[in-house]
């Protein structure tokens, strides 16, 4: 079942994502399960929404791409995940 990932970022912005991002590589490098992801600047930080086939690739995600990237990026994130249920979506 597919699971919606909502990832709030305190203290990011624009500048520190886009760092992060480039080593994260999603565009280059689409990693198995993603089935959507955006992201954009909220009062505060930044927040991403992901939709994923499982929350086992989110979590091989995180651990194997996502948190090189942050500590290359020399960035000191704390994201705050919540996980909720995909009932349906619809895509191109």
């Amino acid at each position: 079942m597919a699971v919606g990932i909502r990832i709030s970022l305190p203290g990011v912005g624009v500048e520190e994502f886009d760092r992060i991002d480039a080593g994260v590589n999603v565009r280059g490098d689409h990693p198995d399960g993603l089935i959507f992801s955006c992201s954009g600047p909220v009062d505060g930080g930044w927040r991403v929404l992901d939709v994923w086939e499982s929350r086992a690739q989110f979590d091989a995600f995180i651990a194997e791409r996502v948190g090189p990237a942050v500590g290359a990026a020399g960035s000191t994130a704390r994201p705050e995940v919540e996980e909720f249920p995909i009932h349906e979506y619809v895509s191109r």
